[in-house]
């Protein structure tokens, strides 16, 4: 009676034991089956090291960690502002309840009810086996690990890294505020803030990609993101004004999209000029206007008229025209003209030669000379036709035919011709004569 005693003295100080070895390791009132020490056990663990480690095999050893699985979860990464979706799953729960917890190990949910106030996180699902939340417009500040963990002896948990990407803004070029130059170097700079991690950069002019000389990478005074900067060095010509210079943002939270900006280069360069005259083919006593047409960037402001072999210049001024009221033959000659930019001067010449005031040609008398050629066409085939035909009546000149008396064929002169002739001009009547 009095080892039984003992045996339920120490049964009932071993229970308490073990209750409150499972309130040091926050699990709660959880029933553990098939567990027990035994008394001597119990007593070894009060008073040794060697009875400590004894109980905690026999924990380890006992059929309830074999009953229960571990819960499984799997690592993400969303773009800031968009949505995460954490997923804890485990194929025993043992009567357990799953909880999302966040890096700040704030519970987020336990099971089906809501810890934490915050109206971005949402229950998707909660099942015996599954809890499933979701955490809308992410932030930076949600980057981290977040635990799943399902309330056994011990309690197991599972880690979920969440990959905040920080989206770029959009890309800035610097340096050509000012116009450039023509031979000389251009030096553009673009950069954009924002990313995490930090984004690369790309340049081109027109459809030609441009290589850049450095790129810099700063982090923000957030400590999470970075800012971008890319440097481009290239000599302009004149053909490159207006040209287009694009700097373009890659980044994997644009998922496949391009974020860029284009400026166009401001190029300064040497003028060029010609002369136009109005009209094309000037002539005595008409108005005559030359155009000095000056091109450039920036275009030709002042113009200065001269004329070879003059001592005096005949106009200067920002007008580009020099106008003749009144041609006359004195006027004709070499012209000079010589404009000028902020980039240089260039000279065009004109040689004018007068023309006599005879109307030049117009169109009405073209097609009059027109008509008078197939007039003349005309005539000329009346004249031909009526020369054939003269020809064929005078080689077809009118045949005679007589029918003399007979017996005058035979006459051997003429007396007797008539003698006989006139026996037979009782059929005088029968004679004709035909003309052809």
């Amino acid at each position: 009676m009095e080892v039984g005693s003992r045996g339920s003295s120490a049964a009932d100080n071993s229970s308490k034991w073990r209750e409150a070895e499972f309130h040091q390791c926050d699990v709660g009132a959880s029933a553990i089956q098939g567990w027990r020490l035994e008394p001597w056990e119990w007593f070894s663990s009060r008073f040794s090291v060697f009875g400590i480690l004894k109980a905690q095999s026999a924990f380890l050893s006992s059929p309830f960690l074999h009953a229960v699985s571990q819960p499984t979860t799997s690592d993400e990464t969303v773009v800031a502002g968009g949505t995460v979706v954490l997923k804890c799953q485990v194929e025993d729960p043992d009567d357990s309840s799953l909880q999302w917890s966040n890096p700040a190990q704030q519970t987020l949910y336990f099971g089906e009810k809501r810890a934490l106030r915050d109206n971005r996180i949402q229950l998707e699902r909660s099942t015996p086996n599954e809890l499933t939340i979701s955490i809308s417009d992410v932030v930076l500040s949600d980057e981290g690990e977040y635990t799943c963990s399902i309330f056994t002896m011990p309690v197991r948990t599972a880690k979920a890294l969440v990959t905040v990407l920080g989206v770029p803004q959009k890309p800035q070029i610097f340096g050509h505020e000012q116009p450039i130059d023509e031979e000389k170097i251009a030096r553009l700079t673009c950069r954009s803030s924002g990313s995490k991690p930090a984004a690369q950069l790309r340049w081109k002019k027109g459809n030609k990609e441009l290589k850049a000389e450095g790129t810099d990478v700063v982090e923000d005074s957030n400590g999470k993101t970075f800012t971008v900067s890319s440097r481009v060095e290239f000599r302009v010509t004149k053909e490159d004004n207006d040209a287009e210079v694009t700097c373009t943002v890659d980044h994997e939270s644009l998922q496949n999209s391009e974020r860029s900006t284009t400026q166009k280069l401001q190029v300064h360069y040497k003028p060029t000029a010609k002369i136009e005259p109005h009209p094309q083919y000037p002539r005595e006593g008409e108005k005559l206007q030359l155009q000095c047409d000056g091109q450039g960037n920036p275009v030709p402001q002042e113009f200065l008229w001269e004329k070879e072999g003059s001592d005096a210049p005949l106009q200067l001024s920002s007008d580009s025209i020099l106008i003749f009221p009144f041609l006359n033959k004195s006027d004709s000659g070499t012209y000079i003209c010589t404009a000028t930019s902020s980039m240089g001067s260039v000279i065009a010449k004109y040689n004018l030669d007068v023309s006599d005031a005879s109307p030049v040609p117009s169109t009405s008398s073209t097609y009059h000379a027109v008509i008078g050629g197939v007039v003349a066409v005309i005539v000329f085939l009346l004249l031909s036709l009526l020369i054939v035909l003269g020809h064929y009546l005078i080689r077809h000149k009118g045949t005679y035919l007589t029918h003399e008396a007979k017996g005058s064929d035979d006459a051997p002169d003429a007396d007797t011709a008539i003698i006989n002739a006139e026996g037979g001009q009782a059929g005088g009547d029968d004679k004709k004569e035909y003309f052809i």
